[in-house]
Protein backbone atom coordinates (compact mmCIF):
# COMPACT_ATOMS: atom_id res chain seq x y z
CA UNK A 1 0.00 0.00 0.00
CA UNK A 2 1.38 3.54 -1.19
CA UNK A 3 1.13 6.25 2.04
CA UNK A 4 0.47 9.07 1.84
CA UNK A 5 3.54 10.48 2.26
CA UNK A 6 4.79 8.64 -0.80
CA UNK A 7 1.76 9.85 -2.93
CA UNK A 8 2.40 13.57 -1.78
CA UNK A 9 6.03 13.05 -2.90
CA UNK A 10 4.73 11.84 -6.05
CA UNK A 11 2.93 14.82 -6.86
CA UNK A 12 4.85 16.98 -5.70
CA UNK A 13 7.30 15.62 -8.09
CA UNK A 14 4.98 16.19 -10.57
CA UNK A 15 4.17 19.53 -9.85
CA UNK A 16 7.90 20.16 -10.08
CA UNK A 17 8.30 18.85 -13.39
CA UNK A 18 5.60 20.52 -14.47
CA UNK A 19 6.37 23.86 -13.47
CA UNK A 20 9.65 23.45 -14.87
CA UNK A 21 7.83 22.62 -17.94
CA UNK A 22 6.41 25.91 -17.61
CA UNK A 23 10.31 27.74 -16.61
CA UNK A 24 11.54 26.13 -20.58
CA UNK A 25 8.66 27.53 -22.29
CA UNK A 26 8.28 30.58 -20.94
CA UNK A 27 12.16 31.27 -20.38
CA UNK A 28 11.80 31.99 -17.23
CA UNK A 29 12.12 31.35 -13.37
CA UNK A 30 8.65 30.54 -12.40
CA UNK A 31 6.75 30.56 -8.90
CA UNK A 32 3.13 29.98 -8.34
CA UNK A 33 1.24 31.56 -5.77
CA UNK A 34 -2.66 30.72 -4.52
CA UNK A 35 -4.15 32.39 -1.52
CA UNK A 36 -4.82 35.55 -0.34
CA UNK A 37 -2.73 38.47 -0.36
CA UNK A 38 -2.14 38.68 3.44
CA UNK A 39 0.43 39.89 5.80
CA UNK A 40 3.43 37.09 5.90
CA UNK A 41 2.57 36.01 2.10
CA UNK A 42 5.32 38.03 1.27
CA UNK A 43 7.73 36.68 3.86
CA UNK A 44 7.27 33.70 2.53
CA UNK A 45 7.25 34.36 -0.75
CA UNK A 46 10.70 36.72 -0.20
CA UNK A 47 12.19 33.50 1.33
CA UNK A 48 11.50 31.16 -2.23
CA UNK A 49 12.56 34.08 -4.56
CA UNK A 50 16.17 34.14 -2.25
CA UNK A 51 16.03 30.68 -2.53
CA UNK A 52 15.92 31.14 -6.56
CA UNK A 53 18.32 33.69 -6.79
CA UNK A 54 21.00 31.43 -5.01
CA UNK A 55 20.92 29.26 -7.92
CA UNK A 56 21.47 29.58 -11.47
CA UNK A 57 19.17 32.43 -11.81
CA UNK A 58 17.66 33.67 -14.85
CA UNK A 59 16.92 37.16 -15.96
CA UNK A 60 13.12 37.27 -16.29
CA UNK A 61 10.30 35.73 -13.71
CA UNK A 62 7.38 34.72 -14.94
CA UNK A 63 4.43 34.57 -11.86
CA UNK A 64 1.52 32.29 -12.05
CA UNK A 65 -1.15 33.80 -9.70
CA UNK A 66 -4.55 32.79 -8.24
CA UNK A 67 -6.38 34.65 -5.37
CA UNK A 68 -9.34 36.72 -4.58
CA UNK A 69 -7.65 39.73 -3.26
CA UNK A 70 -5.70 41.35 0.01
CA UNK A 71 -3.77 44.00 1.34
CA UNK A 72 -2.38 46.24 -0.98
CA UNK A 73 0.90 46.95 1.52
CA UNK A 74 1.38 43.14 1.12
CA UNK A 75 1.59 43.48 -2.88
CA UNK A 76 3.67 46.53 -2.90
CA UNK A 77 6.13 44.43 -0.82
CA UNK A 78 5.85 41.74 -3.01
CA UNK A 79 6.74 43.98 -5.89
CA UNK A 80 9.88 44.96 -4.40
CA UNK A 81 10.65 41.75 -3.80
CA UNK A 82 10.11 40.55 -7.42
CA UNK A 83 11.80 43.76 -8.94
CA UNK A 84 14.63 43.41 -6.38
CA UNK A 85 16.01 40.17 -7.87
CA UNK A 86 14.24 40.26 -11.45
CA UNK A 87 14.67 42.91 -14.72
CA UNK A 88 11.72 41.16 -16.19
CA UNK A 89 8.55 40.18 -14.61
CA UNK A 90 5.30 38.71 -16.34
CA UNK A 91 2.22 36.95 -14.48
CA UNK A 92 0.31 34.04 -15.83
CA UNK A 93 -3.75 33.88 -14.80
CA UNK A 94 -4.90 30.66 -15.27
CA UNK A 95 -7.88 31.30 -13.52
CA UNK A 96 -8.39 34.45 -11.47
CA UNK A 97 -6.51 37.65 -9.49
CA UNK A 98 -8.94 40.05 -8.28
CA UNK A 99 -8.53 43.32 -6.45
CA UNK A 100 -5.70 43.59 -5.00
CA UNK A 101 -3.87 40.80 -7.02
CA UNK A 102 -5.10 42.53 -10.02
CA UNK A 103 -2.58 45.55 -9.05
CA UNK A 104 0.41 42.87 -8.39
CA UNK A 105 -0.62 41.33 -11.89
CA UNK A 106 -0.55 45.14 -13.73
CA UNK A 107 2.62 46.21 -11.99
CA UNK A 108 4.52 43.03 -14.55
CA UNK A 109 5.75 43.59 -17.85
CA UNK A 110 3.21 41.49 -19.68
CA UNK A 111 0.30 39.77 -18.67
CA UNK A 112 -0.76 36.21 -19.53
CA UNK A 113 -4.38 35.37 -20.31
CA UNK A 114 -7.30 33.34 -21.71
CA UNK A 115 -10.62 33.31 -22.56
CA UNK A 116 -11.20 32.23 -19.21
CA UNK A 117 -8.79 33.79 -17.35
CA UNK A 118 -10.00 37.09 -15.06
CA UNK A 119 -9.07 40.11 -13.23
CA UNK A 120 -11.37 41.98 -11.00
CA UNK A 121 -11.83 45.70 -10.12
CA UNK A 122 -9.33 47.23 -7.56
CA UNK A 123 -11.09 47.09 -4.72
CA UNK A 124 -8.36 46.43 -1.97
CA UNK A 125 -9.78 44.53 1.66
CA UNK A 126 -9.31 46.68 4.71
CA UNK A 127 -9.40 45.64 8.14
CA UNK A 128 -12.43 47.07 9.55
CA UNK A 129 -12.90 47.79 13.61
CA UNK A 130 -14.60 44.47 14.25
CA UNK A 131 -11.45 43.02 12.37
CA UNK A 132 -12.87 41.62 9.58
CA UNK A 133 -12.08 42.60 5.68
CA UNK A 134 -14.36 44.59 3.62
CA UNK A 135 -13.99 46.02 0.66
CA UNK A 136 -12.59 49.08 0.84
CA UNK A 137 -14.34 51.09 -2.36
CA UNK A 138 -17.69 49.65 -1.85
CA UNK A 139 -17.63 50.91 1.73
CA UNK A 140 -16.66 54.59 0.31
CA UNK A 141 -19.63 53.96 -2.16
CA UNK A 142 -21.91 53.54 0.61
CA UNK A 143 -21.24 56.21 2.61
CA UNK A 144 -20.42 58.45 -0.23
CA UNK A 145 -24.06 57.61 -1.79
CA UNK A 146 -25.44 58.66 1.59
CA UNK A 147 -23.55 61.56 2.33
CA UNK A 148 -25.04 63.07 -1.69
CA UNK A 149 -28.52 62.27 0.21
CA UNK A 150 -27.80 64.81 2.70
CA UNK A 151 -28.60 67.74 0.32
CA UNK A 152 -31.84 66.58 -0.29
CA UNK A 153 -34.27 63.33 0.54
CA UNK A 154 -32.89 61.50 3.75
CA UNK A 155 -34.87 59.17 5.75
CA UNK A 156 -34.35 58.94 9.61
CA UNK A 157 -32.90 55.36 9.32
CA UNK A 158 -30.41 56.70 6.52
CA UNK A 159 -29.24 59.04 8.76
CA UNK A 160 -29.08 56.76 11.63
CA UNK A 161 -26.90 54.46 9.15
CA UNK A 162 -24.93 57.96 7.78
CA UNK A 163 -23.93 58.56 11.58
CA UNK A 164 -23.00 55.09 12.30
CA UNK A 165 -19.97 55.11 10.21
CA UNK A 166 -16.36 55.32 11.86
CA UNK A 167 -14.70 58.35 10.80
CA UNK A 168 -11.51 57.16 11.50
CA UNK A 169 -12.02 53.98 9.26
CA UNK A 170 -13.11 55.90 6.65
CA UNK A 171 -9.84 57.80 6.77
CA UNK A 172 -7.96 54.55 6.51
CA UNK A 173 -10.55 53.45 4.09
CA UNK A 174 -9.44 56.71 1.56
CA UNK A 175 -5.81 56.11 2.25
CA UNK A 176 -5.84 52.39 0.74
CA UNK A 177 -7.32 53.75 -2.37
CA UNK A 178 -5.22 56.69 -2.77
CA UNK A 179 -2.31 54.50 -2.31
CA UNK A 180 -3.84 51.80 -4.56
CA UNK A 181 -4.66 54.02 -7.29
CA UNK A 182 -0.77 55.76 -6.76
CA UNK A 183 0.91 52.35 -6.82
CA UNK A 184 -0.81 51.15 -10.00
CA UNK A 185 -0.25 54.41 -11.86
CA UNK A 186 3.43 54.15 -10.57
CA UNK A 187 3.86 50.30 -11.71
CA UNK A 188 2.01 50.42 -15.06
CA UNK A 189 4.62 52.77 -15.80
CA UNK A 190 7.51 51.65 -15.26
CA UNK A 191 6.76 48.73 -16.12
CA UNK A 192 3.91 47.23 -18.22
CA UNK A 193 4.10 50.69 -20.42
CA UNK A 194 8.05 50.70 -20.03
CA UNK A 195 8.64 49.76 -23.73
CA UNK A 196 5.34 51.55 -25.37
CA UNK A 197 7.69 53.58 -27.48
CA UNK A 198 5.00 54.48 -30.53
CA UNK A 199 0.70 54.75 -30.98
CA UNK A 200 -0.75 51.74 -31.95
CA UNK A 201 -3.01 53.79 -34.81
CA UNK A 202 -0.63 56.84 -36.00
CA UNK A 203 2.91 55.30 -34.65
CA UNK A 204 3.58 58.25 -32.98
CA UNK A 205 6.38 58.79 -30.21
CA UNK A 206 4.90 57.90 -26.83
CA UNK A 207 6.19 60.38 -24.46
CA UNK A 208 6.20 59.49 -20.59
CA UNK A 209 3.03 62.06 -20.28
CA UNK A 210 1.03 59.72 -22.23
CA UNK A 211 2.00 56.63 -20.18
CA UNK A 212 0.91 58.36 -17.19
CA UNK A 213 -2.16 59.36 -18.81
CA UNK A 214 -2.98 56.22 -19.66
CA UNK A 215 -2.17 54.43 -16.21
CA UNK A 216 -4.32 57.46 -14.50
CA UNK A 217 -7.39 56.78 -17.02
CA UNK A 218 -6.80 52.51 -16.46
CA UNK A 219 -7.10 53.47 -12.88
CA UNK A 220 -10.00 55.35 -12.51
CA UNK A 221 -11.68 52.90 -14.73
CA UNK A 222 -11.05 49.88 -12.16
CA UNK A 223 -11.98 51.92 -9.21
CA UNK A 224 -15.44 52.80 -11.02
CA UNK A 225 -17.86 50.78 -8.30
CA UNK A 226 -21.07 51.85 -10.68
CA UNK A 227 -19.23 50.27 -13.64
CA UNK A 228 -18.23 46.65 -12.14
CA UNK A 229 -20.98 46.96 -9.26
CA UNK A 230 -19.83 43.96 -7.10
CA UNK A 231 -16.18 43.44 -5.61
CA UNK A 232 -15.91 40.02 -7.31
CA UNK A 233 -16.77 41.22 -10.47
CA UNK A 234 -14.15 39.16 -13.08
CA UNK A 235 -12.67 41.32 -16.31
CA UNK A 236 -12.06 39.29 -19.31
CA UNK A 237 -8.94 39.87 -21.32
CA UNK A 238 -11.49 41.20 -23.83
CA UNK A 239 -12.40 43.64 -21.56
CA UNK A 240 -9.50 44.29 -20.56
CA UNK A 241 -8.14 44.86 -24.32
CA UNK A 242 -11.18 47.03 -25.92
CA UNK A 243 -12.32 48.64 -22.63
CA UNK A 244 -8.94 49.38 -20.87
CA UNK A 245 -6.50 49.43 -23.89
CA UNK A 246 -4.40 47.19 -22.01
CA UNK A 247 -1.68 44.80 -23.95
CA UNK A 248 -3.17 41.37 -23.06
CA UNK A 249 -1.02 38.13 -24.39
CA UNK A 250 -3.70 35.37 -24.91
CA UNK A 251 -2.06 32.21 -24.07
CA UNK A 252 -4.83 30.21 -25.05
CA UNK A 253 -3.68 30.49 -28.96
CA UNK A 254 -0.28 28.69 -28.12
CA UNK A 255 -1.89 25.01 -27.57
CA UNK A 256 1.25 23.71 -26.22
CA UNK A 257 1.92 26.68 -23.76
CA UNK A 258 -1.97 26.49 -22.57
CA UNK A 259 -2.17 22.76 -22.00
CA UNK A 260 1.22 23.18 -20.25
CA UNK A 261 -0.10 26.24 -17.58
CA UNK A 262 -3.53 24.07 -17.36
CA UNK A 263 -1.71 20.81 -16.62
CA UNK A 264 -0.16 22.37 -13.57
CA UNK A 265 -2.61 24.66 -12.50
CA UNK A 266 -5.04 21.86 -12.20
CA UNK A 267 -2.75 19.78 -10.82
CA UNK A 268 -1.81 22.27 -8.20
CA UNK A 269 -5.19 22.92 -7.14
CA UNK A 270 -6.00 19.66 -6.90
CA UNK A 271 -3.59 18.97 -4.56
CA UNK A 272 -3.66 21.73 -2.19
CA UNK A 273 -7.39 21.15 -1.86
CA UNK A 274 -7.35 17.24 -1.69
CA UNK A 275 -4.89 18.38 1.19
CA UNK A 276 -7.17 21.04 2.69
CA UNK A 277 -4.20 23.77 2.45
CA UNK A 278 -5.41 26.85 1.34
CA UNK A 279 -2.20 28.62 0.56
CA UNK A 280 0.74 27.70 -0.87
CA UNK A 281 3.81 29.05 -2.81
CA UNK A 282 5.70 26.61 -5.41
CA UNK A 283 9.25 27.15 -7.07
CA UNK A 284 10.85 23.88 -8.24
CA UNK A 285 11.76 21.64 -5.55
CA UNK A 286 10.00 23.94 -3.17
CA UNK A 287 6.26 23.70 -2.14
CA UNK A 288 5.41 26.02 0.58
CA UNK A 289 2.11 25.68 2.28
CA UNK A 290 1.07 28.78 3.99
CA UNK A 291 -1.84 29.01 7.06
Amino acid sequence: MVSPTDANDFIEEQLDERIRELESKFNADVVAYRGALIGGVDDAIRSVIESKANDAKRDKLAVLLTTSGGYIETVARIVETFRHHYDYVEFVIPNRAFSAGTVLALSGNAIHMDYYSRLGPIDPQVESGTGDLVPALGYLARYEELLKKTHGHITKGEVALLLNFDQAELYKFDQARELTISLLKEWLVNYKFRDWKVTEGRSKRVTNQMRTSRAASIAKKLNDTERWHSHGYGISMDVLRHELNLVIDDFGINHKLCNAIRSYHDLFEDYLGKRRIIMAVHVAGNLVPLQ
